[in-house]
């Protein structure tokens, strides 16, 4: 029978230098020329899905942590943040010293110091890992290259906002937000501490396949996915078989129906193996 199979990507896709582990595109690619169905479901945006990712190969994207349907490059679904949201949200992140990016289709764009302390932390991060700075600077330094600076920050494209560690209390950010926006932790660890990342409330990845399962006549019961963030707790709720990573946070493996390997131990090989998918 044939199942889709939803794949978050930060932590289960890529490891947490942004790489792709070799056994999880092979397991991709062999999954759907055993006639599967892979989408990717994620909090990225689309000007996020760098081409060492798209080249694996998909059948579609859910993007923008639901905000955003793609199907064989038709555009099913679309919502994006609301002008005098995100009048609100640069005011408040630039008051207090709140380091910031707008992520949608097109483009990132920075807000604060984000480009620049984003470079800083991928320096400390190749600096602590000499072993691996390679691997960190093909991984993470896309995102550094991809954000634009100096340009009018409300803009009517933008999909999601994702803003670095402060000395802002996340819960401050999350009652401030509570009315416009869902507020989550950030799935970037390297972000640190404070760091979260913001969309439309009413919609998430759960909704988002919903609506996909009925534009393509399937049903949950053949869906898998896979996640390790708070922005998959939903999905994985939602599907027939929902898999945390085994790098997933705690509150994500309680919901799940198992557990894999973590990303960078060929956790998705592993799970695809497992359930006849390869």
């Amino acid at each position: 029978m044939q199942k889709i199979i939803f794949l978050d990507v930060d932590g289960t896709l890529v490891d947490e230098h942004g790489n792709i582990p070799e056994s999880a595109k092979e397991a991709v690619q062999k999954a759907r020329q055993n006639g599967h169905l892979v989408f990717l479901s994620t909090g990225r945006s689309k000007a996020e899905l760098f081409p060492d990712i798209l080249d694996v190969g998909f059948d579609g994207i859910i993007g923008a942590a639901g905000g955003y349907i793609e199907l064989e490059e038709d555009i099913l679904f679309h919502q994006h943040v609301s002008t005098e949201d995100l009048t609100h949200l640069v005011s408040f992140f630039t008051e207090h010293g709140i380091d910031f990016y707008l992520e949608s289709n097109d483009g990132l764009y920075a807000g604060g110091n984000a480009k620049a302390r984003i470079a800083q932390l991928i320096e400390d991060l190749m600096t602590s890992n000499p072993e691996a700075s390679a691997t960190i600077e093909r991984g993470l330094k896309p995102f550094h290259d991809a954000m634009k600076e100096g340009v009018d920050l409300v803009r009517p494209n933008v999909n999601k906002i994702s803003f670095l560690g402060s000395s802002i209390p996340l819960n401050v950010i999350q009652s401030e937000f509570a009315s416009r926006f869902t507020v989550i932790p950030s799935t970037v660890a390297v972000f640190g501490a404070n760091s979260g990342e913001l969309s439309i409330p009413g919609i998430n990845k759960a909704t988002a396949i919903a609506t996909l399962l009925e534009h393509l006549g399937l049903e949950r019961s053949q869906t898998f996915a896979y996640g390790d963030g708070l922005n998959d707790i939903e999905m994985l709720e939602y599907v027939e078989i929902g898999v945390a990573m085994g790098n997933a946070k705690p509150e994500v493996k309680r919901v799940a129906d198992d557990v894999t390997d973590a990303c960078e131990a060929d956790g998705l090989a592993n799970s695809f193996e497992k359930y006849g998918l390869i």
